[in-house]
C-alpha cells in the first residue's frame, strides 16, 4: 500500500515511482499513517477498522489517500478513512450518478 510507508519503505520510493509511473503520489509525504506499523490499516475484520479509521479522520491528506484508493481499485486495507466495504459503495454510488 502506498499510503501506509511500512511498504514504500520496503520497496524503495524510487522503485515505486516506476511501477507506478505518471500518477501524482507526493501527498503521501503528509500522510498521517507514514512511519506507523501498515499492519494497522488491514485490520482482520470490518470491525477492527476503527483504529484506522481514527488516524485517517486527522489526516490531512485522508481525500488523495481515498481517491488513489477508488482509482486503483485497491481491494485490502483503509485508504483514506474507507474500507475495502465502504470504498464499494462509493464506486457504486459514482456510477449512479454519472
Amino acid at each position: 500500500m502506498i499510503c501506509h510507508t511500512g511498504l514504500v519503505d520496503a520497496f524503495g520510493t524510487r522503485g515505486l515511482e516506476e511501477v507506478i509511473q505518471g500518477v501524482n503520489l507526493s501527498w503521501r509525504k503528509n500522510a498521517s499513517c507514514r512511519g506507523l506499523d501498515p499492519a494497522i490499516f488491514y485490520p482482520a475484520s470490518e470491525e477492527d477498522a476503527a483504529e484506522a479509521k481514527a488516524i485517517c479522520a486527522g489526516c490531512l491528506v485522508r481525500e488523495a489517500c481515498l481517491e488513489y484508493a477508488l482509482v486503483n481499485r485497491e481491494r485490502d486495507g483503509v485508504w483514506g478513512g474507507a474500507t475495502e466495504k465502504e470504498r464499494r459503495r462509493i464506486l457504486r454510488h459514482r456510477r449512479k450518478t454519472a
